[in-house]
């Protein structure tokens, strides 16, 4: 079992034990404690998309190879005859239709994967400018 440790503990122990006059670090503290979690959980949202996009590709890889071995079976059916030009060219369009669905799903997963990361680490700044505004109006 994986044991969760927190890389910042012994900064934040530094910073409580590092006193200034008319300065109260608890503040300071928790704030960048909340900067540090924000990133966090953008880099999970990040690695979390990824992982959704690895799923589609290996998806997308496998449709392909099971259209490939259906056509040469319909290719091998067919014996002897000669190839229907007209049914070649509904598969080649068929399949280039499909790739260029796919691609656009994976580019749309990938925008909403930088889109979602980006919104966390946004609201973040945005809170801790409001912490730091809250902070230098109380002195």
């Amino acid at each position: 079992m994986a044991i969760e440790t927190n890389p910042f503990a012994d900064m934040t122990k530094m910073m409580q034990e590092f006193k200034v006059p008319g300065l109260d670090m608890a503040p300071i503290i928790e704030s960048r404690s909340k900067d540090m979690k924000a990133l966090v959980e953008a880099n999970r949202a990040a690695y979390e998309a990824m992982q959704a996009l690895v799923r589609k590709q290996t998806e997308m890889v496998t449709e392909a190879m099971q259209g490939i071995q259906d056509s040469a079976k319909a290719f091998a059916a067919g014996g002897a005859n000669a190839p229907d030009p007209a049914r070649q060219t509904a598969l080649v369009s068929d399949a280039y239709q499909k790739a260029l669905a796919d691609m656009k799903d994976l580019a749309e997963m990938a925008r909403k994967a930088q889109t979602d990361a980006m919104a966390i680490i946004t609201k973040r700044g945005t809170q801790s400018l409001a912490e730091t505004q809250k902070l230098m109006q109380a002195k």
